[in-house]
């Protein structure tokens, strides 16, 4: 490591402990001098204390070596030794109960010594992340208090499901007809999960009228389906007016169609002359009942109450559904094999219940090759078709009332203008 690196690197471990030492500083100002273990300064040399050690066990060979790791280790240890004595006699003296300006001097003296080893960039954002978490402890501590044991259940269920049970699963196909994946099929599961979660903090912290369309928007990035589920589980339950469900609801469905837009222009741009005027034209409808509906809720139920939340997802509903997808998308390819290409309007039909990217880029593969424009075209709307069913089905079982009201006329309505806007552009384009 040539003498420019090297002082850099120097520089990066002051600043790190510069960065940390500015927020223990300001928090500690109106202490007098004298009443504090660690102000600004403390945390400065800290960092380059950190430096200099990283420095020493680069030159007996590197941290790899015995001679580096035993500099390190002898030197973390007298350094956090020094700090929790003279933080426990502060807390003594203040007659409080606090570990965090030890763990802040021992991060700050242990990234000093990574800014020497490693790599800078990682220093430096961890030193941005010890940071901004020291600065956020009323923030941290308010959100705690007012954490229900349920949230807390359903968000470890949710990490468990993403980070511990997602590694184990095998990602190949399992089955004939190409089977269905495993991971793919708890992947659904986690989507419904997170989107149900996501849903159900946004009305918690930003109230529900834009709790709803905020989720609602997010969600439909990823599944609609997963939106209409959470939205129809909270209708049924009086969590919210139907109006304002059905309008999420409608505003995931303008975006799947936009996500569906999105994947075709990307690989297979011809197909929009036939599939874009369907698309554009139930959107725009689907965007007016929603403009409706929240124009009412605002309008109706200015004087609400505050909703009353059930736990944030229904673990096994969701697992559940994600078994029925998982069938129905076995169901499509068996029907897709069987009956060759003239199959895969069915199969379209089968696996666009809950998946219409799928479809979607499946179609594009096989057009021209296998499918004309016209029935790759056909295809994927007959896709988004079922999916507009399915969550009808979903509304209806689950939602009920007007909840469901509400979302059949959308879908009638909206599939009228779909197709109205798909017969026109059959009749004008030259398009076999």
């Amino acid at each position: 490591m040539d003498t420019d690196e090297l002082l850099s690197r120097f520089a990066v471990a002051l600043g790190i402990g510069l960065l940390i030492g500015l927020e223990r500083g300001w928090r500690t100002r109106s202490h007098q001098p004298g009443r504090r273990a660690a102000g600004l300064r403390t945390f400065a040399i800290s960092g380059l204390l950190g430096g200099v050690v990283g420095g020493l066990a680069l030159a007996v060979g590197g941290a790899t070596t015995a001679g580096g790791g035993l500099v390190i280790g002898i030197a973390l240890a007298a350094f956090a030794a020094m700090v929790t004595v003279f933080c426990l006699e502060e807390n003594r003296a203040d007659k409080t109960f606090s570990a965090t300006t030890a763990i802040a001097a021992v991060v700050t003296f242990a990234l000093g010594i990574y800014a020497l080893l490693g790599d800078v960039r990682v220093a430096a954002a961890a030193a941005v992340v010890t940071a901004a978490l020291l600065a956020l402890r009323e923030v941290l501590h308010g959100w705690l208090a007012t954490l229900t044991w349920p949230e807390l259940r359903s968000g470890l269920i949710l990490l468990a499901m993403t980070f511990i049970v997602l590694p184990l699963l095998h990602d190949d196909p399992v089955g004939p007809f190409g089977g269905v994946n495993p991971r793919e099929i708890w992947l659904i599961a986690i989507v419904l999960a997170g989107i149900s979660f996501l849903g159900y903090a946004a009305v918690k912290y930003l109230g529900e009228r834009r709790g709803v369309l905020l989720a609602a928007a997010a969600g439909g990035l990823v599944s609609s389906t997963a939106v209409t589920l959470a939205n129809a589980r909270r209708a049924a339950a009086g969590e919210g007016t139907s109006q304002l469900l059905a309008a999420g609801v409608a505003l995931a469905t303008v975006v799947s169609f936009a996500r569906v837009l999105a994947i075709v222009a990307a690989l297979k741009p011809e197909l929009l002359v036939l599939l874009a005027p369907p698309l554009a034209a139930a959107a725009a409808v689907a965007i007016g009942f929603a403009s409706i509906w929240i124009f009412r809720h605002a309008s109706a139920d200015s004087g609400r109450t505050d909703v009353t939340f059930r736990n944030p997802f229904g673990f096994w509903s969701v697992i559940g559904l994600a078994l029925t997808m998982g069938v129905i998308i076995l169901a499509g390819r068996i029907l897709h094999e069987s009956f060759g290409s003239a199959g895969a309007i069915i199969g379209g039909a089968a696996l666009g219940l809950f998946d219409v990217d799928v479809v979607t880029v499946s179609m594009t593969q096989l057009v021209p090759q296998s499918l004309s424009v016209r029935d790759g075209t056909f295809a994927i709307l007959t896709a988004v078709a079922a999916n507009m069913l399915s969550k009808l089905i979903i509304g209806a079982g689950l939602g009920g009332g007007r909840f469901a009201g509400n979302l059949a006329l959308m879908s009638v309505v909206t599939a009228a203008a779909g197709a109205a806007a798909l017969w026109m552009a059959l009749r004008f384009a030259a398009i076999g």
